[in-house]
């Protein structure tokens, strides 16, 4: 049971001690060796602490095993780490400034016999910082697992048109072996074979400009760069960033109506959580930018805004196939890994984005060359904040971007309210505490590079081969195999499949037998 929920630990505890009547030593083995720990996030507001008045009004007899727990462990600290009691104070289950808590993400540590993070760069965090106490107690227990996408789903059901061309090249083994992809790598200069990939690509923009219209009644230009940032609403995930490039891409236009520009599409989307009144905000803020854009007739159709409602999977089956650029823009150390980015990669868009979360081994595998990055590593955000971030000499020093807040400020994109968007200035030019506008002036440079490599072609489409052919490692098959072997230790068992004739037979009798009893 990996990806444990942290209540399960101390429940298997209360059954095997209290029901089963198993003596407490027996029952811990059981429960670490039965639980393992994947952990998805570095982000200290979405690790739960629970308070302990309300576990003890509610689960009086799991808390008292959670500070039995907590005893026995802080004994282990206690011996590995002699006289050391701030250590054991930073590792304490239980939390005492304060509001008394329980940390779930510590306890899940101690209950578990393995604790992984799903990508790289964020196992190495949570070794390193999150959860440094924890990784020099038990070395041995920390691992990664990057995550993977289904190749069956998200190329084979959603993309035909493109798994047919691939099919053609070679064969069809990478349905259930994405490693397979490499072998599209030679055919990079093939001229003919890009042409294929480009017609695959458009027709999927013009399905998709389609849907758009049908649905949102807007109207796209699908010969545009189809730009696409779809991921749950978050701040880290800087929706907010996107969309201060595209009032960049707007003001440019109005100071020059008739500047030569690369047509774009911009669409985002996500859903948010119900009570998170920044994530509400930036989704109004996208819907009234859009408004004023797609609105203006000296635009027209250089550049349009769609915000994309009720993501889900069968409109991301739609958006996928169809993008151009992926937008992967979190700052650096905040992501833990994602999918939708390995998604888009596996259907030919390139993407822009940090090297954070999965993105840092989507280069490795494919080359610097073949994907746009910008911004501060994580090193560099740490340093940053040891420093101490001032936000506010981005926005005096950088003319376009002090516009731009300004006008978010002042109403420009809420007439009906001048200080509906307060929020997010305030937010950004006093705290910024994803640095956004220390990142905005690479961005919107990264950005610019973009518009130029789409202008050739025949070089985006081999970019975009070098992409999909480098998706192998990305397979949920890999990562399945990895979480049974290097987890749980067990092998994957060789399974005969029936003809389809007989499978159907021995299915149909089984019918007539159930129909006869």
């Amino acid at each position: 049971m990996t990806h444990i929920r942290p209540w399960r630990y101390h429940e298997l505890m209360r059954i095997l001690v209290d029901i089963e009547g198993l003596p407490w030593d027996k029952a811990w083995t059981i429960t670490v060796n039965t639980c393992a720990y994947t952990n998805h996030t570095v982000l200290p507001e979405a690790l739960e602490r629970w308070p302990t008045h309300l576990l003890e009004r509610l689960l009086p007899r799991h808390l008292e095993i959670m500070y039995y727990i907590n005893h026995r462990f802080l004994e282990e600290v206690s011996k590995k780490f002699p006289g050391d009691s701030d250590r054991m104070r930073r590792m304490s289950i239980v939390e005492e400034d304060g509001e008394k808590k329980i940390n779930m993400a510590y306890l899940c540590i101690i209950g578990s016999h393995a604790v992984n993070g799903v990508a790289a760069i964020h196992s190495n965090i949570i070794k390193t910082d999150t959860f440094r106490d924890f990784y020099e107690m038990y070395p041995d227990r920390f691992q990664n697992k990057t995550n993977g996408i289904t190749p069956r789903r998200w190329l084979l059901l959603c993309n035909p048109g493109l798994s047919d061309i691939i099919a053609d090249k070679i064969g069809e083994d990478w349905v259930t072996d994405l490693y397979q992809l490499q072998q599209l790598k030679q055919f990079a200069d093939d001229e003919q074979f890009l042409r294929n990939i480009m017609k695959v690509k458009q027709e999927n923009k013009m399905r998709l400009a389609t849907y758009i219209q049908q649905e949102y009644n807007v109207t796209v230009n699908s010969s545009s760069i189809f730009d696409i940032h779809v991921k749950r609403i978050h701040e880290y995930k800087r929706q907010l960033l996107n969309i201060l490039h595209v009032i960049t891409m707007y003001n440019r236009i109005k100071k020059n109506p008739s500047i030569q520009l690369v047509p774009r599409t911009v669409m985002i989307g996500g859903k948010a959580a119900p009570g998170y009144h920044m994530a509400k905000l930036i989704i109004k803020l996208v819907n009234n930018v859009a408004n004023v854009i797609n609105n203006d007739p000296i635009v027209g159709d250089r550049l349009k805004v769609v915000f994309l409602e009720n993501y889900r999977v069968s409109l991301a089956e739609k958006i996928i196939p169809a993008a151009d650029l992926s937008e992967q823009i979190s700052t650096a150390g905040t992501e833990a890994s994602g999918t939708g980015n390995m998604k888009f990669m596996l259907n030919g868009a390139l993407t822009i984005g940090t090297l954070d979360g999965a993105n840092v081994e989507m280069t490795e595998e494919m080359g610097d060359e073949n994907i746009f990055i910008f911004g501060m590593k994580v090193d560099e955000v740490e340093e940053t904040k040891r420093s101490g971030y001032n936000a506010q000499q981005y926005y005096e020093s950088n003319s376009d971007l002090h516009q731009i807040l300004d006008q978010i400020n002042n109403g420009y994109f809420s007439p009906e309210d001048a200080n509906l968007f307060k929020d997010i200035y305030n937010s950004l030019v006093y705290t910024d505490r994803f640095m956004l506008l220390k990142d905005y002036e690479d961005y919107i440079k990264c950005q610019d590079r973009v518009s130029e490599a789409f202008k050739n072609p025949l070089e985006w489409a081999k970019m975009c081969v070098h992409n999909i052919a480098s998706s192998g490692k990305f397979s949920s098959d890999r990562t399945i195999k990895e979480y049974a072997r290097q987890i749980w230790g067990v092998e994957p068992n060789e399974i005969k499949l029936p003809a389809p004739h007989e499978g159907l037979d021995s299915f149909q009798d089984t019918d007539k037998k159930d129909e006869k009893k």
